[in-house]
């Protein structure tokens, strides 16, 4: 017993002694491929991406071209034609009801019943005549179009984007005033308050792309280096 215990002692320090003195050969190198690229980070993602606008394509004279467009619409959860069945289902009902009670000898009831089909009638009419109110921004070539949908009526105002301004009409969450070359209009009357001076800055940023520098000998570079 004492022989095989170090017998194996032995060859187990001679392996040890070999594997000390073996060169040492390195591991090899593998790589990973990544199916998905990394995440942008936050600030990059957010210069190139837009909370109220969307780039699009319009047609033009000389083929398509891009555009920065937003499209402020009024928050309506129905659709004229929806109101338009909604007020005629109620007409059927309403009348086959006053019809019953004229057959039964109360024909008086036939004629509340035409009032009030009559008044709700005039206040889905003016409610549908506002339901498609929008205001549609155009930002393309250097020029900036806005069209406002109002009752029915179009309105619009064309600026060039080097010569626009755009500030708050009053306080904090009012309207945002575009001026330039001697006109003005406000815009970003369905948006929440809270959300139209972000609105304003975004108008801002995009005209940021399209401005081109000012030269060194300019008035307004002057400025900027004071």
């Amino acid at each position: 017993m004492c022989v095989g215990q170090g017998l194996r002692a032995a060859g187990s320090q001679s392996n040890w002694r070999h594997s000390a003195h073996a060169p040492e050969t390195a591991a090899p190198m593998t790589a990973t491929l990544v199916s998905k690229s990394w995440p942008t980070p936050a600030a990059l993602s957010a210069e190139r991406t837009w909370r109220f606008g969307q780039e699009i394509w319009i047609d033009g004279p000389h083929g398509a071209r891009a555009a920065l467009q937003w499209v402020i619409k009024r928050n309506c959860s129905i659709t004229p034609r929806q109101l338009g069945a909604v007020y005629a289902g109620l007409c059927l009902v309403s009348l086959g009801i006053a019809l019953l009670f004229a057959w039964f000898g109360a024909p008086y009831v036939v004629a509340f019943a035409g009032l009030e089909l009559l008044l709700l009638g005039v206040a889905f009419l003016i409610h549908a005549r506002h339901a498609g109110d929008r205001e549609i921004i155009t930002l393309a070539d250097g020029s900036l179009a806005v069209e406002q949908h109002l009752g029915g009526h179009l309105g619009h105002a064309e600026f060039r984007a080097d010569w626009l301004a755009i500030e708050p009409a009053g306080g904090q969450g009012s309207l945002v005033e575009l001026s330039g070359q001697g006109q003005w209009v406000r815009v970003g009357r369905f948006l929440r308050p809270e959300h139209r001076a972000a609105f304003a800055q975004e108008l801002r940023r995009a005209l940021r792309r399209v401005r081109p520098a000012a030269p060194e000998n300019s008035p307004e570079h002057e400025l900027k280096s004071r």
